[in-house]
């Protein structure tokens, strides 16, 4: 905490907003825990899909693991093709506490590592996704939190100050990287924070 009031709110979306594990998917592929996380850590890895997220097409995603590991084609192409089932739904908390924020005309962005057309997806089935005043989406930049560029980008896309700005991620690495361009930023690891008490402190009206 400073006495810096910020007056802009950005948030990440998965597992701030959005309840995202792709085990919400593969539980219902796999009848073995043991080997859904073999699965999750060998073939479709977290390094994996963040290319994806970095802008790489999920066709051409999907045919590089087919062709390394072919038995494993029907769940390597649930990944893509059943992606809404990622997401099991959302923050409640957290959604209640950004509709606060745009009722009392709070300015709120976002800064997310997804996927371009998985974004679009996201934003079909939650519109609460459509309403921010500004969005910057990793894959459609082709840039990745931590990079500091992707944090100068939403400032100098949408005319803002740094430190204006609160920057609340699940991430360690990308709330300190929010900080060292300048920001404000929360780091949430879990639900047990409490956002909206986090925020009053920086004197946002929550």
């Amino acid at each position: 905490m400073t006495n810096r009031k910020p007056k802009t709110v950005v948030f990440d979306i998965g597992n701030v907003l959005l309840r995202w594990d792709p085990r919400n998917l593969y539980r219902s592929v796999f009848d073995d825990h043991t080997e859904m996380e073999w699965f999750l850590s060998n073939v479709c890895t977290p390094d994996w899909n963040l290319e994806q997220d970095r802008g790489r097409d999920w066709d051409e995603a999907v045919a590089l693991l087919v062709k390394d590991h072919p038995k494993h084609e029907p769940a390597i192409r649930a990944f893509h093709d059943r992606w809404p089932e990622t997401v099991s739904g959302v923050f409640e908390q957290n959604v209640t506490l950004l509709q606060r924020l745009r009722d009392a005309g709070v300015p709120n962005y976002c800064i997310t590592n997804f996927s371009g057309p998985k974004f679009i997806l996201a934003q079909e089935r939650f519109p609460f996704l459509a309403g921010f005043d500004g969005v910057i989406v990793s894959g459609d930049e082709r840039l990745l939190k931590p990079d500091h560029a992707i944090y100068r980008l939403l400032l100098d896309r949408y005319g803002l100050e740094a430190a204006d700005c609160i920057f609340i991620d699940d991430s360690k690495p990308n709330a300190e990287a929010a900080r060292a361009v300048g920001m404000e930023a929360i780091y949430y690891p879990s639900e047990d924070i409490d956002l909206a008490a986090e925020l009053r402190l920086y004197g946002l009206p929550v």
